[in-house]
């Protein structure tokens, strides 16, 4: 029987995520080079990342993050991002964009570009110190940093100093560091960045765009122009200006890829053997297109969102494919030390193996494996409850 479309462009976009075992024990750096940036919200998904398409340790994340392999940075639409290394003076340009809809809240509340400016000059002049961390440069900043009351707190600025922090890094002239050099923990200290990165790259906005949008297409397309625009938060007309260069071939329906992938796609086939991966719920697979129809079968889509409509885009809970197939679902429970999960389909040895592997690399690596830097054990309880109610039926 000949396969569905669906199932081999679930297959083909597996392969390209890396999630097939073609990336094994290469470095974080090349991983993320390939496959895409990891999305970083202060919880384990770039871990999960790098585990599950080369099976890198966490001793051996940090490291990339320690000898700036790989770095955690604001990026595309502003959101953080963990980096490779190639990639860093992109991405700060990239979000560069969306520094400054801080600063428009900040004008509201009386706070001018002069008084930014001379505060950032007292953390340059703070940080040739070394290291320090929000209080310790609050204090050394003075009264270049002041709070912004009632008001500032309410729209979620309390005081001037992350205006500071937020331009400095976007330019590149210092770094956020983990405190404990995890990168799923969100305390951190700032470092001046030499040389910084930014410094001898002169790409124009239009520039950075198209690298953003080649990249993009690379790591996960077919994909539509929708998508794509809302990886970048490009307008519709800036994103297809972005795109055009790459002459984008169509694959199916209204999803586009690049030419040079077109061959590969037609030759490829889906592997015989399942091949299960644990991933996090803001995996590349899922998260770059945000089409979680695309991934699922409809019957296990009902089970997946219980009720709440099929407008779901987003994963509500880490994730088990085969690929490219969600097959499943999982929990960390940290109480029992274990993963509590349901899968869509018959349960057998090798998926139960998989399940069993992340376990234990949670268990003895992580500790824990938060979706985000919110969640905890105990507002994660609910969902851990309903996913071995599920089970047991």
């Amino acid at each position: 029987m000949k396969p569905l479309l669906s199932d081999k462009l679930r297959a083909w976009w597996s392969h390209r995520q890396g999630l097939d075992g073609r990336l094994d024990g290469a470095p974080p750096a090349d991983v993320l080079a390939q496959t895409g940036w990891a999305r970083s919200v202060g919880g384990v998904g770039p871990y999960l990342t790098l585990l599950a398409r080369a099976g890198t340790s966490r001793e051996s994340a940090d490291a990339g993050v320690a000898k700036l392999q790989i770095h955690e940075l604001p990026a595309a639409r502003g959101c953080t991002y963990v980096v490779p290394a190639q990639d860093f003076a992109l991405a700060l340009k990239a979000g560069e964009a969306f520094e400054g809809a801080e600063m428009k809240t900040a004008y509201k509340l009386g706070v001018t570009e002069k008084e930014v400016g001379r505060l950032c000059d007292a953390v340059l002049k703070a940080l040739e110190m070394g290291p320090l961390d929000p209080e310790a440069l609050r204090e050394a900043a003075g009264k270049t940093s002041r709070s912004l009351g009632e008001e500032g707190k309410k729209k979620g600025l309390t005081t001037t100093l992350p205006l500071a922090l937020g331009k400095l890094q976007s330019s590149g002239d210092i770094r956020r560091v983990p405190t404990n050099g995890r990168l799923d923990q969100q305390r951190y200290r700032y470092t001046l960045w030499r040389p910084n990165p930014r410094a001898k790259f002169h790409l124009s906005a239009e520039e950075v765009q198209f690298e953003l949008a080649r990249r993009y297409f690379a790591w996960t397309g077919p994909a539509t122009l929708a998508e794509f625009q809302w990886f970048s938060a490009l307008t519709g007309k800036a994103a297809k200006a972005a795109t055009e260069p790459l002459k984008l071939a169509p694959a199916e329906g209204d999803r586009l890829m690049l030419p040079a992938d077109l061959e590969k796609f037609a030759a490829f086939t889906i592997p015989k053997q399942a091949h299960y991966t644990l991933v996090s719920s803001i995996d590349g697979l899922s998260l770059l297109r945000r089409d979680l129809h695309s991934l699922v079968d409809a019957p296990d889509f009902k089970q997946l969102v219980d009720g709440k409509g099929a407008g779901v885009r987003d994963l509500p809970s880490h994730a088990i494919f085969d690929r490219g197939r969600l097959v499943g679902i999982w929990e960390y429970d940290p109480e029992k030390e274990s993963i509590a999960w349901l899968s869509f389909i018959a349960k057998n040895k090798e998926l139960e193996r998989a399940v069993a592997e992340t376990e234990e690399y949670v268990r003895a690596q992580l500790g824990d494996a938060r979706s985000f830097s919110l969640d905890s054990p105990k507002s994660r309880a609910p969902k851990i409850a309903a996913l071995r109610k599920a089970a047991a039926r």
